[in-house]
């Protein structure tokens, strides 16, 4: 939607008021409506932001964003990720009894990944048994791997 269109309005609308007036009248009214091009642009994407978020309370599975790009209004409708309080299995609901995997890999992975389990407070293999956790939850949730609607 090109926000210009409401702001020529707008600004047609003042200098036609102001030619009742004179000469000085409506030169000051034409400046003033430039001038305040730009704030009644922010004022229209505040008042298409508000009406996005009424809008997105009401829609509870998906959200409607705004934003500018230059003169046009974009308008965005985004499925929201389901809430972790879902009740969906887990994964750990989905699996069964546990399997030893030797696994072999770059040393500088490897000592990157031992850095992220000690930040973790976990040992090296419980952070990769919870990382792999995670990425097959993420997987399981968006339909797949890299297939995030948003």
């Amino acid at each position: 939607m090109d926000i210009d269109k409401y702001t020529a309005r707008l600004r047609e609308d003042l200098v036609t008021a102001a030619a009742l007036g004179d000469e000085k009248t409506q030169a000051t009214a034409a400046a003033l409506a430039s001038a305040t091009e730009n704030a009644a642009r922010l004022t229209l994407l505040a008042a298409l932001s508000d009406l996005a978020a009424e809008v997105s309370a009401e829609l509870g599975d998906r959200t409607v964003h705004v934003s500018l790009d230059g003169t046009d209004a974009k308008v965005d409708v985004r499925k929201n990720a389901p809430s972790p309080d879902d009740d969906s299995p887990t994964f750990e609901d989905i699996t069964g009894d546990i399997s030893r995997v030797t696994l072999r890999m770059v040393d500088q992975i490897k000592t990157r990944a031992q850095q992220a389990a000690e930040q973790s407070g976990m040992s090296l293999n419980s952070w990769l048994s919870t990382t792999v956790q995670d990425a097959l939850r993420d997987q399981t949730r968006w339909g797949g791997p890299g297939r995030r609607e948003d």
